[in-house]
């Protein structure tokens, strides 16, 4: 593993690498005592696998220098920093760190972080390699047979949905189908408008399923009535994840799901103060709201992306 750290103490950057190295980490390919010295191309072009960077630093902060190295910067980041303000690590999460280093640096710790952060990095990676193993397969069986492959993608999206629910800890609710109906309604959208005007209302997502399930000549009252009943349903369940992602990080905030679905799906802002409400055993606030539309978006992203890499 390729590592760069960013930090304006000349006495932490020395330890950091020496542990690196001393415990056969990987390799220290360059070093900065600033934010603002550092860029995401140049990070990319030294093949960085992972940024170690301080929090507060006098002319670029590690929570603006990463604003600047992303997206260019693909790598994994752990932010260091003697302040334990959740504010600020909320922000670092949100940002894209992976992990949070507290200041004076302990070699067990650094050590345990690294190794967690390496050990994810080849995970992806295996499951990169498997993911193009399956497409390379896949198209050979394509070439071979020559069969239109429609009835098995929008198979394969419905699968990959029920699996993104079930990461979500949503697969069992009632608005799980409501989800994967939406899946596949919103596929078949893309096929015919490729969201040249953007992604449809969410009014007019929930109204196209209900009619598909309810047939042609459905009355406009029934629509609305079965419209209704799905948008609390998928409401109910949104609100279930994001319970299900704070509990997860509230636990391990370097927990694989809660990394890397809270800020995707869910303003990282209200999955914070869920964490707090669960950690304080407090009434749920009418403060945290729920982006339905988000969640939709990138729940199909997600699983046209897993279907494209199957």
């Amino acid at each position: 593993m390729l590592f760069y750290v960013v930090d304006d103490d000349e006495a932490v950057r020395l330890m950091l690498t020496e542990i690196i190295e001393d415990e056969n980490l990987g390799e220290v390919v360059g070093e900065a005592e600033d934010g603002s010295l550092i860029d995401g191309h140049m990070l990319t072009m030294r093949h960085v696998d992972i940024l170690l960077i301080d929090l507060l630093m006098p002319i670029r902060d590690g929570i603006e220098a990463i604003r600047q190295i992303r997206p260019a910067f693909k790598g994994k980041i752990v932010m260091i920093s003697q302040v334990e303000s959740k504010d600020l690590i909320a922000q670092a999460y949100s940002l894209g760190s992976e992990y949070y280093i507290i200041k004076p640096v302990n070699r067990i710790e650094v050590v345990t972080i690294l190794q967690k952060v390496i050990e994810k990095i080849r995970l992806e990676k295996s499951i990169q390699d498997i993911h193009k193993s399956l497409h390379s397969v896949l198209q050979l069986d394509q070439a071979a047979t020559g069969q239109t492959r429609t009835a098995k993608n929008e198979k394969q999206l419905r699968e990959a949905g029920q699996f993104l629910l079930s990461e979500l800890g949503i697969a069992g609710e009632n608005g799980s189908n409501d989800l994967l109906d939406i899946l596949d309604y919103l596929s078949d959208y893309e096929q015919t408008h490729t969201f040249k005007n953007g992604f449809p209302a969410l009014k007019e997502i929930f109204v196209a399923v209900a009619e598909a399930r309810l047939g042609a000549g459905a009355e406009e009252a029934q629509v609305m009535k079965v419209v209704k009943a799905s948008e609390q349903r998928v409401r109910r369940a949104i609100y279930q994840s994001l319970n299900h992602l704070a509990s997860l990080g509230l636990s391990d905030l370097s927990n694989w799901k809660f990394e890397n679905y809270a800020s995707q799906f869910f303003d990282f802002t209200f999955v914070w103060k869920k964490m707090a409400e669960l950690k304080n055993k407090t009434a749920a606030s009418s403060d945290i709201r729920i982006n339905m539309k988000k969640f939709i978006q990138v729940l199909y992203a997600e699983a046209r992306r897993i279907q494209s890499e199957a």
